[in-house]
């Protein structure tokens, strides 16, 4: 049974790599560095990889996944500890990667959930509805 789920768009974000693609490609039909041109179809891959983050709440597990899902993750709502609202910065990116509140999974924006596991692992969800995805845990049955 499904208590929550969420999609959050990286939205202007990707004017980064899709920017990125065009000067690429700009630069190698003016170039005689054509080996510029296959940094583009990564470029779109990654786009389409990281275009969305879609966050669940079912069968006792909060999930999250990226795009179409070929990085998806998950952990049991039972052993959450704690679990709060944070604002990343510029410097912590977008993506998957290490920050102040542990590994980071996002697309998008500087709103995110820290949580804590029981066993001391640490990560942060990003999602532009911090406070809902909160509630959505809290009646889950996760004691924040």
């Amino acid at each position: 049974m499904r208590t929550y789920i969420h999609r959050q768009r990286a939205g202007r974000w990707l004017a980064i790599p899709a920017l990125v693609s065009a000067a690429l490609a700009l630069t190698s039909l003016f170039s005689s560095l054509k080996a510029i041109a296959w940094g583009i179809p990564f470029l779109v891959f990654m786009m389409w990889l990281f275009g969305s983050l879609t966050v669940t709440i079912a069968h006792g597990e909060l999930q999250w996944r990226f795009g179409p899902g070929l990085l998806r993750f998950r952990v049991p709502l039972a052993e959450i500890r704690n679990a709060r609202a944070v604002q990343t910065t510029w410097q912590d990116g977008w993506g998957i990667h290490g920050t102040q509140f542990g590994t980071l999974y996002n697309v998008s924006g500087f709103s995110a959930v820290a949580v804590e596991m029981c066993g001391g692992r640490r990560f942060a969800v990003g999602t532009d509805e911090p406070e809902q995805l909160l509630g959505a845990l809290r009646n889950a049955g996760v004691a924040l």
